[in-house]
């Protein structure tokens, strides 16, 4: 059974920071691509970022510079660093495993991020 579980959100002021996790089990967690993604209030899901099996990055043009992806393949988890959070980074966060070969994919929970003062 796959089952992804995401913790670290939570409420922080603007310009704050929170580190969330996702700690994955059931898969062979370094052969996936993992994935941040989120959707706030009305909107649709978007991509955050994402780290290849190799460990190669990309981000949305909107967390550039302000958020970290990283992974452990030692602890089965993916990490998204935040950094200089604004009212608009404001969203339920989703992790997302995904092995584009195989056709498979799988999805957190989500967890709640609320910045506001």
């Amino acid at each position: 059974q796959v089952q992804l579980v995401e913790s670290g959100g939570g409420l922080v002021q603007p310009g704050g920071s929170l580190r969330l996790s996702c700690a994955a089990s059931g898969i062979i967690f370094r052969l996936y691509t993992m994935g941040w993604y989120r959707q706030g209030p009305g909107k649709q899901r978007e991509l955050v970022a994402r780290i290849s099996s190799d460990g190669i990055t990309n981000y949305a043009e909107s967390v550039k510079g302000r958020f970290t992806i990283s992974r452990d393949n030692t602890k089965n988890t993916v990490y998204l660093q935040m950094n200089s959070l604004k009212p608009e980074d404001t969203a339920v966060y989703y992790c997302n495993a995904a092995w584009q070969t195989m056709g498979r994919a799988y999805w957190g929970q989500g967890t709640q991020v609320t910045v506001s003062s």
